[in-house]
Order: C-alpha cells, then sequence, then structure tokens
C-alpha cells in the first residue's frame, strides 16, 4: 500500500512538472517582448540584450531575481492604488512563468516557433512626423561623480509653436540616465553655456533660471510624450530649448550626442503647464527639515482656485513626484468638494533613480474647491541604506544631499468632454495567452457577441453576452482610475446568449468600463453614464 501510494505520488507530480514546463519560444520570449526589450535590446540602456534566447540564457539568473524582487520592470506606483497609460509591469502570472522557467533550465524550446522579435533602432525616431530636431552636438563627460548639465538649443521661429509630441533620443544610451526637457524666452541660460567650456554647462535642479518652464522630460525605457488633439506645450517665439541630462558617476570618459524631436499641433489648441502645484517652497506642513537620526513625515496641501473668469474646473493629465534619497515613500490624492477622495499616485518604495511622469488612462478634472494633498516619508536614520549621512541633518535644497517633495502635473483649464478622452485604451492587461495581449478596442472587435445598450446611459444598463460553455462569470463595473462601482457574480451560466440588467443610477455621471470576466477570458468596453 505504501509503495502504491509513493508510485501515485511521483506520477502525480511528474505530470504536474510536465505540464509546467515552460521555454524561451513558446512562452518566455513574448513576455520580454512585451514588457522589456524597450530597454533591453542591442545598444539600448539596460545591461543585456533580451531580444535573443542565447543573451537572456545568459543572464537567467540576474532576470530571475530582479522579477522576485519587483526590480524589474521599473515600477514605482502601486498598481492597486492607481492605474496608468502605458504601464511597465508583469501579472503575477507572467512572473511566475519566467521564475519557473529559469529553475527549469531556462529551456530554449523550439526556437523556430518563437515569436518574431521587435526591432529597436538605438537612434531612430518613433514620430511619424518631425517638425523640429536638433542635437545637443557632441559631448564627452570628464566628470568622475553626478553631472546635471544643460544644454541650450536655440530655435528661430518668428511666432509661438505648440507641441503635440516630444522625443527625447539618448546619443548613448549607456550614458543618459534621465532628462528634463525646458524652454525659456530669456538668453540666461544661452549666456551660460557660451561662457562654459566646451558643449553645455552643469547646474544641479534646475537650468540655472528664473524663467525656465518644465515641459517634459526622459528616463529609460519611456516613450514620446503625445499630448491630445487640441493641446500641446507652448514654444514661444524664438525660445530657448533646454536639456538637463544627468550623467551618472561612471560615464566619465563616454560621449552623447543626445536629440529632441517635436511635432507642432495645427488648428486651435489649448496650452498645458506642467508645474509643482505641490511644493516644500510654498505648501508643506512642517518645514522640510528632518533632523539627524530621525523619521518625519511631511503633508502638502492645495486648494485648486477658480482658474478664469468662467472656468471652475481644471483637467489633468498626468502626475510627476520628486525628492531625494531621504524620502522613502509618497501618496497623493485628490479631495472633492463632496468628500469624494480620488487617488492619484502611491509609491511605497521610493527609488530616486526610477522617477518619472505618469500619464492617467484618461484625463481627471478637479472642480474648484479640489483639495490635493501629498503625504511623504522622509528616513535620515541608518535603516534607510540611501540615506547619505544619517548623522547629519537634512534640509531642503537642490543638491542630492538635500532634499525636495515636489508633485507636478500635466493641466489645463477644463473644457467640456475632457474627461472622456482615451489615453491609453488598454483598461486591463488580460492573463497572459500565447503572446496576444490586447487593449480594449481588440477585446471589443474580438467578442463581438459582448454588449452593452443603451450606451450612453442614465439609469440602467443591458449587458449581454454569448457564453459558450457553463461556468461562473463575474462582472464588473470601474471608473477610470480603476475604482470598483459595482460587482455581480453569475455562477453556473450555461451555454447561449446571457443578459444582465444593472441600475447604474446611484453611479455619478462619467466614462466607465464594464468587464466581463468569464474564468479564462475577460472582455471590456466603455460606458457612459450621463445624469
Amino acid at each position: 500500500m505504501k509503495r502504491t501510494l509513493l508510485a501515485l505520488i511521483f506520477i502525480c507530480g511528474f505530470s504536474v512538472t510536465q505540464a509546467q514546463t515552460y521555454t524561451w519560444a513558446e512562452n518566455t520570449a513574448c513576455i520580454f517582448y512585451t514588457n522589456c526589450t524597450k530597454c533591453h535590446f542591442p545598444g539600448g540602456p539596460g545591461p543585456f540584450s533580451l531580444i535573443d534566447y542565447g543573451n537572456a540564457f545568459a543572464a537567467r539568473f540576474a532576470i530571475r531575481q530582479a522579477v522576485l524582487d519587483n526590480y524589474m520592470p521599473p515600477w514605482q506606483p502601486d498598481e492597486n492604488y492607481q492605474t496608468y497609460a502605458h504601464e511597465r509591469l508583469l501579472t503575477q502570472t507572467e512572473k511566475n512563468i519566467i521564475v519557473s522557467w529559469v529553475d527549469q533550465g531556462a529551456l530554449a524550446g523550439v526556437l523556430a516557433n518563437a515569436p518574431t522579435p521587435p526591432s529597436y533602432s538605438a537612434t531612430g525616431s518613433q514620430l511619424a512626423q518631425i517638425d523640429f530636431s536638433a542635437s545637443i552636438g557632441i559631448y564627452t563627460n570628464v566628470f568622475t561623480q553626478d553631472d546635471y548639465r544643460c544644454f541650450v538649443i536655440p530655435t528661430s521661429f518668428g511666432v509661438d509653436k505648440y507641441i503635440s509630441d516630444i522625443e527625447l533620443i539618448p546619443g548613448n544610451r549607456q550614458m543618459v540616465h534621465h532628462v528634463l526637457i525646458y524652454t525659456d524666452v530669456n538668453p540666461t541660460c544661452y549666456s551660460l553655456d557660451t561662457a562654459a567650456a566646451g558643449p553645455g554647462y552643469s547646474n544641479f535642479g534646475g537650468t540655472g533660471s528664473n524663467t525656465s518652464d518644465l515641459i517634459g522630460g526622459y528616463v529609460p525605457g519611456s516613450q514620446p510624450l503625445h499630448f491630445p488633439a487640441g493641446m500641446g506645450m507652448k514654444l514661444d517665439a524664438n525660445a530657448y530649448i533646454i536639456l538637463q541630462i544627468h550623467y551618472p558617476q561612471g560615464t566619465d570618459g563616454l560621449t552623447d550626442s543626445s536629440r529632441i524631436n517635436l511635432t507642432f499641433a495645427g488648428g486651435p489648441v489649448r496650452t498645458l503647464q506642467l508645474d509643482p502645484i505641490l511644493s516644500h517652497n510654498t505648501n508643506i506642513s512642517p518645514p522640510l527639515n528632518i533632523p539627524a537620526n530621525t523619521v518625519m513625515n511631511f503633508t502638502e496641501t492645495f486648494t485648486v482656485p477658480s482658474i478664469t473668469a468662467g472656468a471652475d474646473s481644471v483637467t489633468v493629465l498626468s502626475i510627476a513626484p520628486h525628492m531625494h534619497n531621504v524620502a522613502t515613500s509618497i501618496k497623493c490624492y485628490a479631495i472633492k468638494p463632496g468628500n469624494d477622495t480620488v487617488p492619484l499616485i502611491n509609491i511605497p518604495n521610493w527609488d530616486f533613480h526610477w522617477q518619472g511622469l505618469y500619464d492617467f488612462r484618461q484625463p481627471l478634472v478637479f472642480p474648484e474647491g479640489t483639495v490635493l494633498k501629498a503625504e511623504a516619508v522622509f528616513d535620515n536614520t541608518s535603516a534607510n541604506s540611501n540615506a547619505p549621512n544619517p548623522n547629519n541633518p537634512v534640509t531642503a535644497g537642490e543638491a542630492t544631499t538635500d532634499e525636495m517633495m515636489l508633485v507636478y502635473f500635466t493641466y489645463l483649464v477644463y473644457q467640456s468632454g475632457d474627461g472622456n478622452i482615451i489615453v491609453d485604451t488598454v483598461t486591463v492587461k488580460p492573463t497572459y495567452n500565447g503572446c496576444q495581449f490586447v487593449g480594449l478596442g481588440d477585446l471589443a472587435n474580438s467578442y463581438s457577441q459582448f454588449n452593452i445598450y443603451p450606451n450612453p446611459t442614465y439609469d440602467f444598463v443591458n449587458i449581454s453576452f454569448e457564453q459558450f460553455e457553463t461556468g461562473d462569470v463575474k462582472i464588473t463595473l470601474v471608473d477610470v482610475s480603476g475604482r470598483l462601482m459595482a460587482e455581480y457574480l453569475q455562477p453556473q451560466v450555461g451555454q447561449g446568449t446571457f443578459t444582465k440588467t444593472i441600475d447604474v443610477q446611484t453611479i455619478p455621471s462619467g466614462m466607465y468600463y464594464v468587464r466581463i470576466w468569464n474564468g479564462t477570458q475577460l472582455f471590456a468596453k466603455p460606458l457612459l453614464v450621463t445624469k
């Protein structure tokens, strides 16, 4: 009897192992191509390429650890607090596949069956149209420590322009850590550049000019900035473009020739602004001062005013927190009149080296009186390995040994319809299935038997779909921030057409998404609720 049980256990265990064997060709190549190769390609900023099996195999143990530690892909925001456009996230299923693949020997599989690898160019543009392009020239870094170098690019347009797309192409991806992009009508930066030896001039924290306006930025893996139709960053006539490029320690002797490409918007354009609305300079409590060997909490608060005569709301496209090395976490949210709380961003494990600007999947609209709040923790003790010197106090300042607490917002005066703009159609990343990670439009088209009507609606909506095999079905209604508004579980739905009527009378006006999960696939379609 004992031998029989052992034999059964062995057989069952062997069957499970066989069923869960993963290979590069059939499984992990797709995951890497979808999530990782925007940085990990030949000549890219990643330390190794993931385009081909040989390089992935050589780096398999580093890949496994990075995935287990959630270090890669680099994505700081808490995905359960708020969702964003173009997220760099692995699902738990994808993580499990990668780890299992390595543990099983990182098998190649049938390489002829592998998906076609993506093609990347270290210098090529992704913009369909380029209206302005300029390089910083050829710069060789001579600094052994971190260098923040500003490069000034004159423009010669006699009239104002509005920028709809911003693309930064690093000349040396092994060298460029991040870039901040400014415009300025005054010649201050140009004078600083002219006076310094070689291309550009060193200046940490900003450009050295009080009139420079931040319009965008670049971090490894980021895509060109694209603003919704009819919106753009203003480029004043004859303005200067300033690129502040961070060259980290260890890049001395390397040469860079980064380039910026711009596309200009046509027709009527509304002006976007990118400002640190929440700032340690204006609205923090207590003042940003962290004594030695101390952990402190800080709060920033800003109330949305009436923007202009007759304009009582603002439209927010994106958010970008900025702090240094003593900071350990930050959470930001909005409280609308009526006490409706809107989550904006939560970074529970702050990392100075992986900062970014995060676009909301759809613009958020905040009426006059909305309170924006940020809460951050700063740990100036030996428990924080990033703290420069826990035995010294830290105050607000520009240097990395100082601290900052800024939250930038990309925003403009509200106009009817702003809240319905879709920046990224992928509302949820489906479970790994071959090499297809489809977006909202693809989901809707691939499941024509899924219908919602009437749409728009103000009281009730009918959800109709075709069930192909008996099983449990979950229907959820979520808002554009991913917040659950309603949930319905239908056990053991039989084959055939199934219709469910949902009451939305208590749900506020706005854009929502109806999602159907049938146990193996997820489908989603937008729903507009009007009152």
